[in-house]
């Protein structure tokens, strides 16, 4: 059975932009590999899945080379700018 992930209203911009972008920046590598992680064998969103797979083939990337890509990238210091939309560990928590 097909099911309908919880945020794929959400996610669906993120990977439509992802499909346009043809050099990827930091957010874009750190998104994908979220996503990708995110979708891996879900049972639904298999839109998602085949787009996100469409994207590697783009950056001509396998998927432990985006994984190791975006781990370099968290471990240099990045950090996303958050806003209200955000979800997830830490994203309700306010700096002090």
């Amino acid at each position: 059975m097909q099911q309908r992930h919880p945020l794929y209203d959400q996610d669906r911009p993120i990977v439509d932009q992802l499909l346009r972008t043809s050099r990827p920046g930091k957010a874009h590598i750190t998104d994908c590999a979220r996503l990708l992680m995110r979708y891996i064998g879900y049972p639904g969103a298999a839109d998602i899945q085949e787009d996100l797979s469409r994207v590697l083939v783009n950056w001509r990337m396998e998927p432990a080379d985006l994984y190791a890509s975006s781990r370099a990238i968290w471990a240099s210091g990045y950090r996303p700018a958050l806003d209200d939309t955000e979800i997830g560990s830490g994203a309700d928590v306010n700096a002090a």
